[in-house]
């Protein structure tokens, strides 16, 4: 291959590339603005009073009783919601020295959405998940000692078996929008079900329900007797399948397609935030398309020059 036709190759393959790049940078942009305008066209709703279906919410993010504290897997920090990967650096004949994952794993318990007026669960199955913290650092151990360390040798990247750690969590109490479906959460008619079944079961026994129940031991159960057998069933169902939250409705992903985003961010904040990364990847999908046209064009005409005919001498 001549220096020419060399030179239009390797012009056509970056131009090629940085089409890509502009592709990759289009749909970032679509994407940001699409966020972007369901989080500023979805008016932010009161948790008590909102509506099922799909919700623009606010508040602090909070565990469940039923959870107690949650600790990230690798720092041991309270949290709400964490992800976590543990990779180890290898070397291999076919790809060289590469990242290999040993570890990873993610949340899926939901957390509580806490408001002044009310709250809710959120499920993070399926979100994009904006986190409080991500931190990446690195140790001699499939497991850190501990958090990541300041002032970490560099030298120690590159040594062999040494891991690296990613680290995302959710702070507890941190400011979060949500933005998905809020649908009523399905245990309350299993809750109800259970009740109506522990009663019938209770019933099958008069002398220990009159026993229980029979606060005046006049032998049957007058209607605040009965309301009072009915709150104990209905605690102790509860109790059994993790507490009066499950009456809690939840905020999961959607079923229509819009976006199912989790940041811990105020929805201002957000809003000015996905402007922003929109406006940077409109900028990179121009530059990076403009280049690539030019470098196709210099690839091209160099091609044909190279591959044209020579011109011969005319002879008379």
């Amino acid at each position: 291959m001549t220096p020419t036709l060399k030179g239009a190759d390797d012009a056509l393959v970056l131009a090629a590339l940085l089409g890509l790049g502009a592709v990759y940078a289009g749909w970032q942009f679509f994407r940001c603005l699409r966020r972007d305008r369901f989080a500023a066209d979805t008016p932010i709703s009161k948790i008590r009073s909102a509506a099922q279906g799909y919700v623009h919410l606010e508040g602090e993010a909070r565990p469940t009783a039923a959870q107690g504290e949650v600790l990230a897997p690798l720092t041991n920090r309270p949290c709400v919601w964490w992800d976590f990967k543990v990779e180890q650096y290898r070397s291999g004949r076919l790809k060289g020295a590469v990242w290999t994952c040993v570890e990873q794993g993610t949340s899926v318990s939901p957390f509580l959405l806490h408001y002044a007026a009310g709250q809710c669960l959120v499920g993070p199955v399926g979100a994009e998940i904006m986190p409080t913290a991500r931190h990446v650092w690195h140790g001699k151990t499939p497991r850190p000692d501990g958090p990541p360390a300041i002032g970490l040798p560099f030298a120690t990247v590159f040594d062999d078996g040494v891991y690296r750690y990613t680290e995302s969590l959710l702070a507890v109490g941190a400011r979060v929008t949500v933005l998905g479906e809020l649908r009523s959460q399905s245990l309350v008619t299993e809750i109800d079900a259970q009740v109506r079944a522990l009663l019938s079961e209770w019933k099958q026994d008069q002398a220990a329900l009159l026993a229980r129940f029979d606060t005046n031991r006049d032998g049957q159960l007058d209607a605040s007797e009965w309301d009072a057998a009915r709150a104990a069933a209905k605690a102790a169902v509860e109790a059994q399948i993790g507490g009066s939250q499950s009456r809690l409705s939840v905020v999961g992903e959607t079923t229509h397609g819009q976006p199912f985003l989790i940041a811990a961010l105020d929805g201002r904040k957000f809003v000015s935030r996905e402007k922003h990364r929109a406006a940077l990847a409109f900028c990179a999908t121009v530059v990076l398309a403009g280049l690539a046209a030019i470098l196709a064009q210099r690839g091209l005409t160099a091609y044909e020059t190279a591959t044209a005919p020579p011109n011969l001498p005319s002879t008379w």
